[in-house]
């Protein structure tokens, strides 16, 4: 069955992997990405970008109309946020992080919901929970029950390890992570972009929130045809 999805963060290491993946699927029809800046295109009709100030007032919104206008066209549309800071993260104050990583994707997130959208998915990290005394992982926690409480009928929350292939990891630590067993070792970005596809073309899973840790987004990965 043909879908559409619309995207935020599809800029980043791991978005444009979820992209490409995207663009290799037969099935998607569509690839809506919200970006706050122009950005040059990889050759594919369908794909477009819409340019959106993330900071306005009105950007939920406007991802409401986006959203209702993809919904219209009658395929099931997924939202996927795939927003992240990078290595750049220990420079940014905590008010800062909370304002991208809670205040954007909450809004991106609410913005889909209420256009219509009932599957989402989540890019977040291992071990995320709102309770950790670590900066990112209290952070990525707080994401994360943001957007459970939406609603959504299917919500599917990545949580990657150590992301290999990623500019902003450096290679001994991908190295080292390959080394390390289970769900904080690396895990290959083009195998999280597989299998966000993966999550989009079995839209027949089952209701409610599951949790996708590196062995899962392995499996998924390799399963997509």
């Amino acid at each position: 069955m043909a879908f559409r999805v619309l995207i935020i963060g599809g800029t980043g290491q791991v978005g444009a992997a979820v992209v490409r993946a995207l663009v290799a699927e037969p099935s998607c029809a569509e690839i809506v990405m919200v970006n706050r800046r122009a950005v040059d295109l990889i050759a594919e009709p369908r794909v477009r970008q819409v340019i959106l100030d993330t900071a306005a007032a009105q950007f939920p919104a406007e991802v409401i109309r986006l959203a209702q206008d993809m919904v219209a066209q009658g395929d099931p549309v997924h939202g996927a946020s795939c927003v992240g800071v990078g290595k750049g993260s220990l420079q940014w104050s905590e008010e800062e992080l909370k304002a991208l990583e809670i205040g954007v994707v909450g809004g991106f997130a609410r913005g889909c919901h209420a256009g219509g959208i009932t599957r989402f998915a989540l890019l977040s990290a291992v071990g995320s929970t709102a309770k950790s005394r670590f900066r990112y992982v209290r952070i990525m926690g707080m994401k994360e029950d943001t957007v459970k409480a939406i609603g959504f009928q299917h919500l599917a929350i990545f949580q990657p390890g150590i992301i290999a292939g990623n500019a902003h990891t450096p290679g001994y630590i991908a190295w080292l992570g390959r080394l390390i067993p289970g769900r904080f070792g690396a895990i290959e970005q083009d195998d999280i972009g597989r299998a966000f596809v993966a999550e989009f073309v079995s839209s027949s899973a089952t209701d409610g929130v599951v949790y996708l840790e590196n062995g899962a987004m392995r499996q998924r990965s390799r399963a997509l045809k």
